[in-house]
């Protein structure tokens, strides 16, 4: 019988220290975007070469989902996800400590390699520290420190930056990485690789029956979400027509739905994986063409952009459950496909999106984001499965 059947009662306390685990790299994932002009003056550089500790950071992150699974196939995964945080601790006090842009982006590095290896084998883990019926929730109280991190990592690095500095912040949030390292320590079991994993292995997940098709609906899915959320700034000051505390209230209000969206998905997924899959992104669709066509009033676009953070607060959580239900027996594997995906998505989302900003407007980007988004939805009705896939 397989570790996984085993499982009968849940282990809450690892599914914790897994998600602030997550809480610490995504956190750590955008402290940059607050805290660039200070960064880029302290170093000596423009802020266009700053910018760089967030790209490098997706790409390496995008190359190790694919890889570590496949490089990491003999190790215990506790040992493996330990490794991670610590890179995670290592990654922030080398940027707080750095004395020139070269040693900033070699701690970014590090924490791509935390952030796509972690991302990678979360899944898999949570499948194995909760019974199967468990896990849509379980995923949903991971996915809480991505909606957490998201409101409090842009706005209180902001603001702690100014009253620190920015190396400061970045040394509390390296104490925020020993924390999760600390407590997955506690709470963690032994877990031996599952599975069979070799480069050759994500290939033959990729071509089992309905996979593919759901990681393009995946990736369309993200894609659609970040062309909207990459542009939600230039549209609400040039279309809504609001300031900065306006923009500010906004996007906290998308922050907090998130969250409750987040919190909501485990039960949602419970009563029909299926219609969630279907119906977040077919609602997002309609909010990003309503924007486009009756954006203008701040009242209404900040409950339009608040729904939106609702509906998507159940996508992560959705398509990870979708995973550990269509490929159990390769879930490491599948979930370095997916957050190669999103990151692909991610990239290409936020790049077309500004190609579409400088030759047609940012209202053009809601709309092609709309149109991104029911397509998502109609390709997920016409074939997504939900069950579990055979092997090739």
């Amino acid at each position: 019988m397989s570790e996984l059947a085993q499982r009968t009662e849940p282990a809450w306390a690892a599914v914790i220290s897994v998600t602030l685990g997550v809480f610490g790299l995504v956190t750590a994932e955008f402290l940059p975007a607050s805290l660039l002009t200070p960064m880029a003056s302290d170093l000596g550089i423009t802020e266009g070469m700053a910018g760089q500790a967030v790209t490098v950071t997706a790409a390496i992150a995008l190359m190790t989902s694919l890889l570590i699974t496949a490089v990491m196939r003999g190790i215990d995964r506790r040992l493996v996800l330990l490794a991670f945080s610590a890179l995670l601790v290592v990654s922030n006090l080398m940027v707080a400590l750095a004395p020139s842009l070269t040693v900033l982006l070699t701690g970014r590095v590090l924490l791509g390699v935390a952030l796509g290896g972690f991302w990678t084998m979360s899944v898999a883990t949570i499948m194995r520290l909760v019974p199967e019926e468990r896990v849509p929730r379980a995923l949903s109280i991971m996915f809480s420190g991505v909606s957490v991190a998201t409101i409090a990592a842009a706005p209180m690095g902001s603001y702690f930056g100014d009253l620190i500095g920015w190396r400061n912040v970045f040394l509390a949030a390296s104490l925020l990485g020993l924390l999760a390292f600390a407590t997955q320590y506690a709470t963690l079991p032994r877990m031996a690789p599952s599975g069979v994993t070799r480069l050759r292995t994500l290939f033959d997940v990729l071509i089992r029956p309905r996979v593919g098709l759901g990681m393009l609906a995946a990736g369309l899915v993200f894609t659609g979400h970040f062309a909207f959320f990459t542009y939600i700034r230039p549209f609400l000051e040039t279309v809504t027509g609001v300031g900065v505390s306006g923009i500010a209230t906004i996007l906290l209000g998308f922050g907090v739905a998130n969250f409750v969206g987040n919190l909501l998905a485990g039960t949602l997924i419970e009563r029909s994986l299926r219609l969630t899959l279907v119906v977040a992104p077919l609602l997002m669709g309609t909010l990003a063409l309503s924007l486009a066509s009756q954006g203008g009033v701040a009242v209404l676009d900040g409950a339009l952009v608040a729904l939106w953070g609702l509906a998507f607060g159940a996508i992560p959580v959705a398509w990870s459950t979708w995973l550990s239900r269509t490929v159990p027996d390769e879930a490491e594997s599948a979930g370095g496909l997916l957050v190669a995906a999103i990151q692909l998505a991610i990239a290409t989302g936020a790049a077309a999106g500004g190609l579409i900003v400088d030759v047609s407007g940012v209202t053009w980007v809601f709309i092609a984001s709309g149109g991104i988004l029911l397509l998502a939805s109609l390709v997920i009705v016409s074939g997504v499965q939900t069950r579990v896939a055979a092997a090739a």
